[in-house]
């Protein structure tokens, strides 16, 4: 019989989302607030990690109160806390362990660190309709990052791949640049692509065969930047909506592949999407049938739990709770995804 918190507080602040969540284990998720700063930094195209520090400053302390509020309870009734404490921007990743770690220490309550890329791949496990058996492969494919794991359990996790340069989300928010689209690139992209050619231009997909599980999206964004560059150089017309689904086609392509040939090579019955670009509509209709023609299950979160969430942040803290992984107060937040993260 599990013992231990049941109730638990998580706060995420990993880039330029302010969100807290509360969860009960017997009833779910009792709210989930988020908090997007993406309005402001569209107008620079892309992150200010300054303007997010302070944006994240700014609204915490109202987020977290409001996601109490939404649940009906107060911070005396939380038994737990769990907060983000990398990878992402360091100075956003502050804010949020700073406000956790002074909750926490000064009212006597257990807190954990949790690896926001590990939160990614447990929020299949906030879904209760649809829920994958271990050991499954998990696809975190998000604006900063492009991964592949095995997960044998919520506290065991295998990295089998990631990328080598760009993530599937930086390239998305580079080409929507190259071809004079607001930020992010992603979600305009995907609906410009459903009224273009995904066989109009044959864009370069990076299948990297000493490494197959790793990932590379620099090549296919430079080959995006050429070919406009020639076509306004010959004075023809580039169609957008063309170029949107081409290279979508070779992104979802090269996820698709790889994600597939690493469940088949790990013999594991589940594969589960997570991440920011999971959200992107063509993604999960092609992971889903390359899964069925597999005799793959498959599993995605919904959109509201693939982007940057306090929920999986607090449902991960349970676990780690649970296994006895707890923050000291001399913790500090981490950029890059810790080695330890990355053994089995």
């Amino acid at each position: 019989m599990n013992t231990g918190p049941r109730l638990i507080l998580g706060i995420e602040t990993s880039c330029d989302e302010t969100a807290a969540a509360v969860l009960l284990e017997e009833k779910g998720l009792l709210s989930n607030i988020i908090s997007s700063q993406v309005d402001i930094h569209a107008e620079y195209g892309g992150i200010v990690p300054e303007i997010a520090s302070r944006k994240h400053i700014e609204a915490i302390d109202f987020v977290v109160k409001r996601a109490l509020d939404e649940a009906r309870i107060t911070f005396n009734e939380i038994e737990a806390l769990s907060v983000t404490q990398g990878p992402g921007l360091v100075g956003s990743l502050v804010v949020g362990l700073s406000y956790a770690k002074a909750c926490a220490f000064s009212s006597g309550k257990p807190i954990t660190g949790v690896n926001h890329i590990h939160a990614h791949l447990m929020a299949c496990f906030l879904e209760k309709e649809t829920t994958p058996q271990f050991p499954f492969v998990g696809l975190v494919v998000s604006g900063g990052h492009t991964s592949l794991y095995r997960v044998d359990h919520y506290l065991k996790v295998e990295l089998l791949g990631s990328t080598r340069d760009d993530a599937a989300g930086e390239a998305f928010d580079k080409v929507a640049k190259i071809l004079g689209l607001p930020y992010p690139g992603g979600p305009v992209i995907s609906r410009l692509a459903e009224k273009g050619r995904a066989d109009a231009f044959s864009f370069p997909r990076a299948r990297l065969p000493e490494t197959p599980f790793d990932f590379s999206f620099s090549g296919l964004k430079t080959s995006v930047l050429q070919t406009v560059r020639k076509l306004e150089s010959q004075g023809k017309k580039v169609v957008v909506e063309d170029v949107c689904a081409s290279f979508q086609e070779a992104v979802v392509d090269v996820l698709t592949e790889k994600t597939i040939q690493a469940a088949m090579e790990h013999q594991v019955g589940w594969v589960v999407a997570s991440g920011g670009v999971a959200s992107n509509k063509r993604l999960r209709n092609r992971l889903k049938k390359a899964c069925q023609e597999k005799g793959l299950n498959f599993m995605v979160p919904r959109p509201v739990f693939c982007t940057d969430n306090a929920a999986m942040v607090a449902l991960t803290g349970l676990y780690q709770i649970r296994g006895g992984i707890t923050l000291g107060p001399d913790a500090d937040v981490f950029s890059r995804l810790p080695v330890k993260f990355l053994k089995r």
